[in-house]
């Protein structure tokens, strides 16, 4: 321990186990225990107990006090589990009988403080942490903790409960470490006596006729076989599976949801190499749950590597059944038994789905969201129904639009209560767009665009509804077949989407900014990866879509500008933003460039302003046509904008825009000396890499500076070294890296220019390191610059950035004198205020 924070230390103890004293918050009391834990595990806890008696003195004026708080009872109890997990010290605690009066029935236990959770609680996790060696084992067995453990499993406070489950779990394992080393798998006879008192109130439990603790005991044996190793465990579950198998008897099954995460935490141990009824118990439950219960199990069996194809029949049966009511219920004529890969609609299925909404939607949503995670599994069942589960979706979407009329009784009831249903419409098209991925007959597919379009277009679908409508129609459209022989949409999804567009048109002009919102993000990534594709261009040009879009870079609510400037930049990259010159200007049409800029420059909102640096950083990056046209141009405007900005993104994303600048013009990170790139003085028009043509006269780093210099790229980057958002600066500080890195190789650039005056230049960097953010660089000679950066010691800096930002604050010391500066303690300089 710091020889400093052994001077604080006995002054803290006694504020700590002062009634009269202000507690400490729980955020310092939390630092120090995770303070004493990193002590002790670099450490003998012996040793720093032997050196600092006022920790000892802490925990016995503690116990001595009746007015004490209970967060620093808790506290006291927690840090000597701390010290008591190392055996040596845990001997030493006993010998002066501290420990029995912590954690027996004289200490808290029979006290009025016992009321408190937060004492129940730190009771519980100071065992925890002290029950790390044999001698812990026969301290819980000759204290009564483990018939403690047992009640606080039902406490009120559901922390304390789970707390006290875990408990059992870990003292389980601690005592068989011992009897499973080396052996296959110990009989019970051979079980510790702890263990065995363990087990026996798991089995007292199993067997009661109170649910709550039938639950207990199944969370118990569900922590065992998710966090347990040894080959104990399958002794345990011999012994145990039979009072397990014993509640499918019940009618109804109590704590149906923990039994079903106990077998599935069973089937994914060890236990079914050698207990091969696991499987047959499986079978039966699925048999003996409701149809609502029975569905995560089924999902969890599909999923394991290893079962019986039987079971994984039955598993699948179960997750089709409620779809294949669906289907039966709203056909119009009797269909073949078993539409849905041979799943027939259950009796008890059809009775959840009629007996109420909730139950209905319910079932409904659950076998929806279950089979879409299945789909995209390798292990999922083969033959994969794709035809019937796409006609199952679309029915359960035109169910919910009202724009099917069964005929059936059934039907009409199914109907009736999924009309206007937002939840199953939000399920049935998150399932409809994880079907895209499988191949389905073109009847079932132009089933599909039918209903998502009727979605599209319907006034009855909410925002959230139109969303999921808009994300399913997209990855439909991405999956889409292409025409042989090219790369463009097949004939039958060009009409869908002539079809789709005067839609998307619509609802850009939808009063609802979520619905504007989501119509923008599809477009946006239709054209990011449709753009280049004949059929798509031909009818995007035709529509009015992009100068709709263009049209809502003014929009009033911001998230919607943001999506606009994204929408329209990758319009713009593609060359689909065309639109007609005003009758006012003939010919007249104001650049998206310009119009970008103006956003970046007046946009009250963060968002729009960060999308536009997005935009820009991939038009530098990729060589869009407005940007080469002047590329140094671009980039100085760009850059006084975005170092400006009170947006730390922004800003942010502004240093990007220079990293790329400064790779297009020196070369990528790892490539050899920048000395060889041909830069000319004055760029031609083009991309930035035309800018360097290969048959150029050999430039010099010198030149390629200036082109920095006259950008300001380095006045923004040497601000943003200071800047006071940390992200901001190890950006910059990046970058400064390295630039310096490309120029080191090529030697001195002095050749550039007469001597630069480097101490005006550090002095000004200076003042902005103190604060003063005001003065300019002004224009920097190449020369400045490479001095300037040889002096920087950035190699320090960027590991100053990458401490956290409170890492002085954090230290032990600093945390010892603030508790103590908190009561007066110390004087006012001594403290650590921050």
């Amino acid at each position: 321990m710091d020889p400093e924070c052994s001077r604080l230390l006995p002054a803290l103890c006694a504020v700590l186990a002062d009634p009269r004293q202000p507690v400490a918050d729980d955020t310092c009391l939390e630092k120090l225990l995770d303070w004493f834990t990193t002590v002790t595990a670099a450490g003998s806890s012996l040793l720093l107990l032997q050196e600092n008696p006022c920790l000892v003195e802490l925990l016995f004026r503690v116990l001595k006090s009746q007015d004490l708080s209970s967060r620093i009872l808790s506290f006291s109890l927690r840090l000597a589990g701390i010290f008591a997990a190392q055996e040596d010290c845990f001997q030493y605690l006993q010998q002066g009988e501290l420990l029995p009066m912590l954690f027996g029935e004289v200490g808290p236990l029979g006290g009025a403080a016992w009321t408190a959770p937060a004492v129940r609680s730190g009771w519980i996790q100071g065992l925890r942490t002290l029950a790390q060696h044999p001698s812990a084992l026969r301290f819980l067995a000759a204290c009564g903790a483990v018939d403690t453990i047992f009640s606080l499993q039902g406490d009120s406070s559901l922390f304390v409960a789970s707390a006290a489950g875990q408990l059992l779990v870990h003292i389980l394992d601690l005592a068989m470490r011992g009897p499973a080393r080396g052996r296959c798998s110990p009989q019970a006879c051979d079980w510790p006596a702890c263990a065995q008192k363990i087990v026996c109130h798991i089995e007292d439990s199993l067997c009661s006729i109170a649910t709550p603790q039938v639950t207990q005991a199944l969370n118990v044996l569900t922590t065992v076989f998710g966090h347990c190793r040894g080959l104990w465990t399958q002794g345990l579950w011999v012994r145990l599976s039979p009072l397990v198998a014993r509640l499918l008897e019940k009618d109804p099954v109590p704590a149906s949801h923990s039994l079903v995460d106990l077998l599935l935490s069973v089937a994914r141990s060890s236990v079914p190499s050698s207990d091969r009824g696991l499987w047959e118990t499986l079978a039966q439950t699925l048999s003996h749950l409701s149809p609502t219960q029975a569905g995560p199990l089924a999902l969890g069996i599909l999923k394991l590597q290893d079962c019986p194809q039987a079971l994984r029949t039955q598993a699948f049966g179960i997750l089709l059944q409620p779809l294949a009511c669906v289907l039966e219920a709203a056909a119009q004529a009797p269909g073949p038994p078993g539409l849905l890969g041979g799943a027939a609609g259950d009796p008890m299925t059809a009775d959840t789905l009629l007996c109420s909404k909730s139950a209905c939607v319910g079932l409904l949503c659950c076998a929806l969201t279950h089979l879409g995670l299945l789909q995209p599994l390798p292990q999922r069942p083969s033959p994969w129904p794709q035809a019937p589960l796409l006609g199952a979706a679309v029915t359960v979407l035109r169910l919910c639009s009202g724009s099917v009329a069964p005929t059936s009784d059934v039907g009409g009831r199914l109907c009736a209560i999924l009309v206007g249903c937002g939840r199953v419409q939000r399920a049935a098209l998150d399932f409809l767009g994880a079907l895209s991925q499988g191949a389905g007959p073109q009847e079932s597919v132009t089933q599909v665009f039918s209903v998502l379009l009727e979605y599209l277009m319907s006034p009855e679908s909410s925002s959230m509804v139109l969303k999921k409508a808009f994300q399913a129609t997209l990855r439909w459209l991405l999956s889409s077949p292409k025409t042989p022989g090219c790369c463009d949409l097949d004939p039958r999804t060009q009409l869908f989407l002539r079809e789709l567009l005067p839609v998307l048109q619509k609802r850009l002009c939808s009063p609802c900014w979520e619905v504007r919102d989501s119509g923008l993000e599809f477009l946006t990534q239709m054209t990011r990866h449709c753009g280049g594709q004949a059929g798509f261009r031909q009818a995007l040009l035709a529509s009015e879509v992009p100068e709709l879009t263009k049209q809502l870079l003014q929009d009033p609510e911001s998230y919607v500008r943001a999506s606009a400037v994204t929408a329209t930049g990758q319009l713009s990259s593609w060359a689909l933003l065309a639109a007609p010159a005003s009758p006012e200007r003939p010919g007249a049409q104001q650049s998206l460039l310009v119009e970008l800029l103006h956003v970046l420059c007046a946009d009250s909102e963060g968002f729009p302003r960060r999308a536009v640096m997005q935009v820009f950083t991939e038009w530098l990056r990729d060589g869009h046509a407005d940007v080469a046209e002047d590329p140094e141009r671009f980039v100085a405007r760009v850059l006084q904008a975005a170092s400006r900005d009170p947006d730390w993104e922004v800003r942010a994303q502004g240093l990007e825009l220079a990293l790329v600048f400064l790779g297009q013009l020196l070369g990528p990170r790892g490539s050899h000396c920048p000395c060889a790139v041909a830069l000319p003085e004055t760029a031609p028009p083009g991309t930035l890499a035309q800018a360097l043509p290969e048959a150029a006269p050999p430039g010099t780093l010198a030149q390629a500076l200036q082109v920095l210099c006259r950008v300001q790229l380095f006045e923004f980057a040497f601000r943003a070294l200071f800047d006071c958002d940390r992200p901001v600066a190890q950006k910059s500080c990046d970058l400064l890296l390295f630039l310096r890195a490309k120029a080191a190789p090529c030697g001195s650039p002095q050749e550039a220019g007469d001597s630069p005056n480097v101490a005006s230049v550090e002095a000004t960097l200076q003042r902005w390191q103190a604060g003063e953010q005001g003065q300019p660089l002004g224009y920097l000679e190449p020369g400045a610059v490479m001095a300037v950066l040889r002096s920087i010691d950035l190699e320090g800096l960027r590991d100053t950035l990458a401490e956290s930002s409170d890492h002085v604050e954090k230290s032990p010391q600093s945390l010892l004198q603030d508790m103590l500066a908190a009561v007066g303690v110390l004087g006012e300089n001594e403290a650590d205020c921050y």
